[in-house]
């Protein structure tokens, strides 16, 4: 109870002060809200907007472990500012820097999703679809295309999730062949009622499972 309590007060927080660096960006004053929500990665993870921008995201993950567990709520909490300082890099047209920070904001919401993330603190799917949505013509790196086949499985579009595992598989063959084999054997296992609920076949499985043979 104590821990729904804390992440609760840690979003109101957040939506707060993201409403307010939106508010400075309407009015174009973009240092501003840049400003508010570097303070705010300071005050709820002791981290600062900068150096989350230069780490990898496998590393930022991992400053989120505590033990063997990835604390995924806060991590999705990260995400969402990210996401805002996108937002703010877009209208003060700096696109290159926007889309940098709404990969990695991609990619964090992902990992938390798959993860055991709570969707209703931030509603993740959201959150993720309308990043898709303003990432549709770049190329996404092979982790987030490889979180988006476990993602999109995990959220019943299996036909969405062949379509990341076919890009995953020509960024990397090696990474795409290991998870195609173990993504159509776990279909395989699914009824043709689930299969077709989730927009495949049973042919297209079938076809899966004999492309993707180790």
């Amino acid at each position: 109870m104590f821990r729904k309590d804390y992440l609760m007060g840690m979003i109101e927080d957040m939506t707060s002060m993201i409403a307010k660096a939106f508010g400075l960006k309407e009015q174009k004053k973009y240092t501003e809200a840049l400003w508010e929500l570097d303070d705010l990665m300071r005050k709820n993870f002791r981290l600062n907007s900068e150096l989350v921008n230069r780490m990898p995201t496998n590393e930022i993950i991992e400053m989120f472990r505590v033990g063997t567990t990835v604390e995924v709520d806060q991590l999705q909490g990260l995400a969402r500012m990210l996401r805002a300082e996108s937002d703010i890099y877009e209208a003060s047209e700096k696109p290159e820097d926007a889309v940098v920070r709404r990969i990695k904001a991609l990619h964090l919401f992902l990992y938390s999703a798959v993860n055991g993330a709570d969707r209703s603190l931030l509603n993740y799917p959201e959150h993720v679809d309308e990043l898709l949505d303003q990432l549709e013509e770049y190329v996404l790196p092979a982790a987030v295309e490889k979180l988006m086949v476990e993602y999109e499985e995990q959220e019943g579009y299996y036909d969405n999730a062949a379509d990341a595992l076919q890009r995953l598989n020509e960024l990397d063959a090696t990474e795409g062949m290991a998870t195609g084999a173990a993504f159509y054997e776990r279909l395989h296992l699914k009824t043709d009622e689930q299969l077709e609920a989730g927009g495949i076949t049973r042919a297209d499985v079938e076809e899966g499972r004999s492309r993707f043979q180790n």
